[in-house]
C-alpha cells in the first residue's frame, strides 16, 4: 500500500484539532486552569499548574484533580482514535498515586493501549515538575467507550 507522503501530518493535524475542539467545551479543565501540551495520534499530554484550584486541605495536589487529568489525557489519546463523528466516555478507571506533591505543575501523558470498535484502552503518567526536577505522582488505566458526537 502507498500512502501519501503526508499523510502522517494530515493524521495528526486531524486529531489535534478533535482534541482543540472538545477541550475548549472541558468546563472543569478550564476552570482548572489545564492546558494542552502535546497532541499526536494515540497520545495526548496535558499540564495543570499549582493554584488553589488544584489543593487539598493542606495544601497538597488534590487527588480529585490529578485523577481529572489522569481521565482527560486517557480520553483525548482515546478520541485521537476514535471514528470520525464520535467522541468517547470513560467506562471505568483504576489509578495510583505514588507521591503528594505541592507547588509547580503537573503533566499527565495519556497513550492508547490497544484501540477496538466497541472499548478502548489507555494509560496516563502524571508527573510533577518543579524547579527542573521530575517526579512519578500517579498511574492509571482506562477504559472507555466511543460513543456519537452530539455537538
Amino acid at each position: 500500500m502507498t500512502t501519501h507522503p503526508n499523510h502522517t501530518s494530515d493524521l495528526a493535524a486531524i486529531a489535534l484539532s478533535r482534541v482543540q475542539d472538545s477541550f475548549a467545551r472541558q468546563g472543569m479543565m478550564q476552570h482548572l486552569g489545564a492546558r494542552l501540551l502535546r497532541v499526536e495520534p494515540g497520545l495526548c499530554e496535558l499540564i495543570l499548574p499549582y493554584s488553589d484550584k488544584v489543593t487539598q486541605q493542606q495544601g497538597g495536589f488534590h487527588g480529585g484533580a490529578i485523577g481529572a487529568l489522569a481521565d482527560i489525557a486517557g480520553g483525548y489519546a482515546a478520541l485521537t482514535v476514535a471514528p470520525e463523528g464520535m467522541e468517547v466516555t470513560t467506562i471505568e478507571y483504576k489509578i495510583n498515586f505514588l507521591n503528594a506533591f505541592e507547588g509547580g505543575e503537573l503533566r499527565a501523558i495519556g497513550r492508547v493501549v490497544k484501540a477496538g470498535r466497541r472499548i478502548i484502552v489507555t494509560t496516563a503518567e502524571v508527573m510533577h515538575v518543579h524547579e527542573g526536577q521530575r517526579k512519578d505522582c500517579a498511574v492509571m488505566q482506562q477504559t472507555l467507550a466511543p460513543v456519537t458526537k452530539t455537538y
